[in-house]
């Protein structure tokens, strides 16, 4: 073999990525072997960059097929995104939580058909382009609904996700993910308190699994699916959440336990509206960003209906640098549209100071975030 052509194929080969299997945490046993093979972003050159950054928003689900497609965007849900879609160029990871399924035929699983109120989440698989066309590159598949048609649902989504070169990762099948960009070994992890995923409850087990691939990596994103859901859990409560007669986990535990584990910047989501900012060891905290685009089938009354986009600039040991939040809103007439009010930045700053008075950042009324203390 030729030296240059020897060179490529090692490079090439040091690029290919995956869903990481969790042979290394076993955490319960699941009867699906299925491995999930995921490719890396190829590059023509590989440069540092001296910021990284990364634009995040909270739960996604583009309406529902099941049980009649009646709650369906009209337009195939091409437009989902469009008026978000310039915010997020430019940014290294764009991230959102896919709240649901990407599957084109299938049954609720068992348990949801038992359930007295049940929503069930199962987007065509072709949305999948949706998400990638926005920009997307990174989501988690952490949360209740993603199980909403059992292992044929979840399997389906990962497979879609696969093909649009999407990375991911939450499922117990799929704990972790590790890719390249521009150079940067960035490491994915996601949690929640439900069935098939990472547990968000079991806090040696997430330190263990987030400083295993700190040793790898030179960034690490986290994303938790915690904390009660609906207007009045905006406030972070500092104690074990409880929701429907389930536990939804401590998440300020949760948040300071993964970044002493390794974790450079934490994205929170779950509870439907947005929660406060804390910058804990010079790393970022959102303890939820709240709805960003979910046509029809969750409520956007309210503070349900304000959605931010978080974006952020951290530095290439993974310290908060500064960003800014930009205000959305939602209604299920016109879907996502800029808030040139800036709702959720004054409600985002409101929740901060009342929880977290010495936060260690400084919100502005136009969406600015700035370090401030030692924090």
């Amino acid at each position: 073999m030729r030296p240059h052509f020897l060179i490529i194929s090692l490079l090439l080969a040091a690029l290919v990525t995956g869903c990481e299997k969790p042979a290394a945490f076993p955490i319960r046993p699941h009867k699906s072997k299925r491995s999930i093979v995921r490719r890396r972003d190829t590059l023509a050159t590989i440069k540092l960059h001296d910021t990284i950054s990364i634009a995040a928003v909270g739960d996604m689900m583009l309406g529902s097929a099941y049980p009649d497609g009646s709650k369906l965007p009209p337009d195939s849900a091409k437009r989902s995104f469009e008026t978000a879609k310039e915010y997020f160029k430019g940014a290294d990871i764009v991230f959102g939580n896919l709240e649901g399924t990407l599957l084109d035929t299938g049954m609720p699983a068992t348990y949801k058909k038992n359930l007295k109120v049940a929503y069930l989440f199962r987007m065509p698989s072709y949305y999948g382009k949706v998400f990638k066309n926005a920009g997307f590159n990174l989501v988690s598949v952490a949360n209740n609904h993603i199980t909403d048609f059992g292992e044929k649902g979840y399997t389906s989504t990962t497979k879609t996700l696969d093909s649009y070169g999407i990375h991911y990762a939450g499922l117990e099948t799929c704990p972790t993910t590790v890719f390249e960009k521009a150079g940067i070994k960035y490491g994915f992890c996601a949690f929640a308190p439900n069935a098939h995923t990472t547990s968000l409850l079991e806090l040696r087990h997430v330190s263990k699994v987030i400083s295993e691939l700190k040793r790898r990596c030179d960034i690490v994103i986290v994303s938790f699916h915690g904390g009660a859901e609906g207007a009045g859990y905006e406030h972070v409560p500092f104690k074990m959440e409880s929701f429907m007669h389930g536990k939804r986990g401590n998440v300020h535990a949760f948040a300071h336990t993964a970044i002493d584990a390794g974790a450079d910047i934490v994205l929170g989501n779950g509870p439907h509206v947005s929660r406060a900012l804390e910058k804990y060891k010079g790393r970022l905290i959102a303890y939820s960003l709240g709805n960003f685009c979910t046509y029809k089938s969750v409520s956007v009354a309210g503070v349900c209906g304000m959605a931010p986009l978080l974006k952020v600039k951290l530095d290439k040991k993974g310290e908060f640098l500064g960003g800014n939040i930009i205000s959305f809103k939602q209604t299920h007439l016109e879907g996502l549209t800029r808030d040139t009010l800036n709702h959720v930045v004054k409600r985002i700053k409101l929740l901060t100071e009342k929880d977290f008075p010495n936060s260690g950042l400084e919100i502005g009324d136009d969406g600015s975030i700035i370090s401030s203390g030692t924090n």
